[in-house]
């Protein structure tokens, strides 16, 4: 039976309307009736939890509305691939042109011309959507999220909850302009490939995504271990300021990836203290990586950040007179040379 049939029909048996079938779906009025009238093809059962609302609402065996779903998606697909692909919209192509890394974009644009919509093309741009979708359907289930992006942007809470499913069940052949604006273009930091295997590195945003780098072969895969920056190494190899660092504390920190200029030892102690400070990261979901050093915990709305910043003002000084004394210390020896070498000259010379 027809999916669309098949709610229908439970509607009239259960006396009830569409906008209660919303109302418990938790999307708007007008995106149901989208989906009852085949005006908005039925959304993947693997990337919405629309199915399960529903279902229960119109007493329906668990999974079925999924299955009926699966169903027709195979009917539309299948027609779909019997006609050629069209191209990506040059907005959508320029986006991900724009996030690969300047050394590799224009090679990678040659490619794209040279070959338009073809399989190198495709496959950037389906894993793009893919690792950003994933992102999405994460916070599709943190309704708090939802609120907050919904008073922002101006919509209401159903609105917002519309616009995420949309995006998740949008493929390679349907991305939009629109889809780029909202999604990819604040989530994606850069990207990058390996045109001799086609294994790809996409950095993300690192204040919207914890884990924000994937490596992307044929399967996703966590960033693996990177050469470590020389900072970075400074910064662990002094226990003034990496000794009471938590493990998941440091390992957040060697995710850290950088386009450009190399960051210090000290750049990775504020950033530390910038992870554990409570003004900066409020919700819960991040103070794991806080929750204990060395036996102590820091309970919320210590006034402890305030002793990390003066520590941090004291370790800097001590850097800045450490570098001073290497820099005076370097001065001697060479003005001494220097006298060496003239003493000897004018021995030489009488």
């Amino acid at each position: 039976m027809d999916i669309c049939v098949m709610i229908k029909q439970r509607l009239e048996e259960l006396r009830l309307e569409q906008k209660d079938l919303a109302a418990a779906a938790g999307v708007t009025d007008s995106y149901v009736s989208q989906l009852l009238t085949r005006k908005k093809s039925p959304p993947a059962p693997d990337r919405t939890d629309i199915y399960v609302k529903m279902g229960k609402v119109l007493k329906l065996p668990a999974g079925k509305l999924s299955e009926l779903a699966e169903h027709q998606r195979m009917e539309e697909l299948k027609k779909q691939l019997s006609e050629p692909p069209v191209p990506l919209l040059k907005e959508v192509r320029e986006l991900i042109l724009h996030k690969c890394t300047p050394e590799k974009r224009s090679e990678i644009r040659s490619i794209f011309e040279r070959h338009p919509f073809g399989e190198l093309e495709r496959l950037v741009t389906q894993k793009l959507l893919g690792v950003v979708q994933k992102v999405a359907k994460q916070e599709l289930e943190n309704e708090n999220w939802l609120k907050l992006v919904a008073q922002l942007s101006g919509r209401s809470y159903e609105e917002m909850r519309v616009s995420v499913l949309e995006f998740l069940d949008t493929d390679v052949f349907t991305i939009s302009a629109e889809n780029c604006i909202a999604y990819l273009d604040p989530v994606i930091d850069f990207w990058n490939i390996d045109l001799a295997n086609y294994g790809m590195e996409i950095v993300l945003n690192r204040r919207l995504v914890p884990a924000h780098v994937k490596r992307l072969e044929f399967v996703e895969a966590e960033g693996g271990p990177l050469e470590e920056e020389p900072g970075l190494r400074e910064f662990l190899g002094n226990p003034s300021m990496s000794g009471d660092a938590s493990k998941e504390e440091i390992e957040f920190l060697k995710a850290l990836r950088f386009k450009g200029s190399r960051p210090t030892a000290f750049y990775y102690y504020r950033e530390l203290q910038s992870l554990r400070d409570p003004l900066h990261f409020p919700d819960a979901g991040i103070r794991p990586l806080r929750a204990k050093a060395l036996g102590r915990s820091q309970p919320r709305g210590s006034v402890a950040p305030m002793h990390k910043h003066r520590e941090a003002n004291r370790v800097e000084t001590q850097m800045q007179l450490d570098a001073k004394k290497r820099a005076t210390q370097r001065w001697a020896n060479n003005r001494g040379a220097r006298g060496g070498s003239k003493g000897s000259k004018r021995q030489k010379d009488s």
